[in-house]
């Protein structure tokens, strides 16, 4: 058998392994609590961007169906733009006509007034 002083080094040995081992149980434990922590900090960040994200979505929705009811608007105002152009281009070539009876009214009061005015010389 191994004598007290042999028994005593091995308790010794074991003691010590037990305090490091221990030693390094409350380490594992404190780096657990640590890794707990940035798992929630990550689970937090991710929330809030997943939150982030989905309020984007919405906001894109939205702006789409404000989009398609701005082309439908637009659609509309160009289609009476084209009537008014049609009518403008009524307009103008009805003035053009105006101006030519006017011109040739002219022309014909200028003749008849040179008429008169050669008849009195």
């Amino acid at each position: 058998m191994a004598s007290e002083k042999e028994f005593e080094t091995r308790l010794t040995a074991v003691e010590q392994e037990v305090q490091l081992a221990r030693s390094d149980a409350a380490a594992a434990r404190v780096l657990a609590r640590c890794a707990d922590r940035d798992v929630e900090t990550i689970n937090n960040r991710l929330a809030a961007q997943k939150a982030l994200i989905e309020a984007v979505r919405e906001t894109q929705i939205e702006h789409g169906q404000i989009l398609r009811e701005h082309s439908r608007r637009f659609g509309v105002i160009d289609a009476r733009f084209d009537g008014v152009d049609a009518r403008f281009g009524g307009l103008e070539t009805e003035m053009r006509e105006g101006f030519t009876r006017q011109a040739v009214g002219q022309a014909q009061i200028t003749a008849l007034l040179t008429t008169i005015i050669d008849k009195d010389r």
